[in-house]
This record gives C-alpha cells, structure tokens and sequence, in this order.
C-alpha cells in the first residue's frame, strides 16, 4: 500500500507540473511506526508528536508536515486515503508543497481498520 501512495502522489504531482517526490527509509519508519501506533491505540488518531517524529528521521530540514488518514472496508484503501487527501484543502497543500523528500507508512489492526501517515520534508 505505501508504494501505491507514493506512486498515485507522484502521479498527482505530475498532473500539477510538480516534481515528484523522492522516497527517505528513515522518514518511512517513522511514519510506519505513527500509523502502527495508532492502529494498536497507543496514539491517538491525529498528528500528536508530529516534530518528534521529524526530529527521530536524523535529517536536517527546513520544513515539515503531515498527512494522516484512517479507513476500513474499501476495496482499494490507499486510492480512498490518496483521493481523500487530495479533496482536503489542507492535506492536498502539503502534498502540493515545495516538499522534496517523503515517507510513508501503513498498519492495520485486527479490526481491519487501516491508518495511514505521510511525513513530508524540505531541504530548501
């Protein structure tokens, strides 16, 4: 699922002239680690220690957001999340932002409900 995010917002960014995002391991752990601690109830839904989580990735930057998202029962969960993201004027900001770098993560739990985190970052 995080691939298919990651293609389907660099496929969105294309449609806009934007150049696509460049994948970071370390921002997907911990964005992995957000949407594993919310599916297990550890963490709230939300962006609660979001610059913690920027902090932890090691890298130095300039600029930071975030995009989360819960679903259940779709078919195609990350095309639901992306779509959704993308009719939110403040999560399509993001994903439209001078942001280079990204990371993504995905966990469900035995409910079958699946959390969803993107992390963004800038160098600039």
């Amino acid at each position: 699922m995080e691939r298919s995010i990651f293609d389907q917002i660099n496929q969105y960014r294309a449609s806009k002239g934007l150049s696509p995002f460049t994948r970071n391991s370390k921002i997907d752990s911990q964005a992995k680690i957000h949407s594993q601690n919310m599916a297990s109830g550890k963490a709230g839904f939300g962006h609660s220690g979001f610059s913690d989580r920027v902090k932890a990735t090691g890298i130095s930057y300039r600029g930071a957001a975030e995009n989360v998202a819960y679903n259940q029962g779709y078919k195609d969960s990350a095309t639901q999340a992306v779509q959704g993201w993308i009719k939110s004027p403040g999560h399509r900001g993001n994903i439209e932002g001078k942001f280079s770098q990204t990371g993504i993560g995905v966990a469900t739990n035995r409910k079958g409900e699946v959390y969803f985190t993107q992390i963004f970052l800038s160098n600039r």
